[in-house]
């Protein structure tokens, strides 16, 4: 299904991958105890500025500072919106 948002100027929209739920020796990881996801997939990308282009294109996978962007709850799923400058690497 795609997503009806447009980002402005050098935004980026990300869906964060899911958190571990398992160490990888088998343990089960509670709610309380997950880690935010710093990787997700780019859904949607902005223009640019008018000096700067932008790097990353839908599809990416990206990493992202852990406290980067603000949270978005859009048709039933969790987004990030962030400035591609947030964006440490594609991976």
């Amino acid at each position: 299904m795609a997503i009806k948002i447009q980002p402005l100027s050098d935004r980026v929209l990300v869906e964060p991958q899911a958190a571990e739920t398992k160490t990888a020796s088998g343990i089960i990881i509670p709610d309380s105890a997950k880690e935010k996801p710093q990787q997700g997939t780019v859904v949607a990308v902005g223009k640019g500025k008018k000096d700067h282009e932008m790097t990353v294109k839908v599809g990416d996978t990206v990493m992202y500072g852990k406290y980067s962007g603000t949270e978005l709850k859009l048709d039933g799923g969790d987004y990030l919106m962030m400035r591609e400058d947030d964006i440490l690497a594609i991976v």
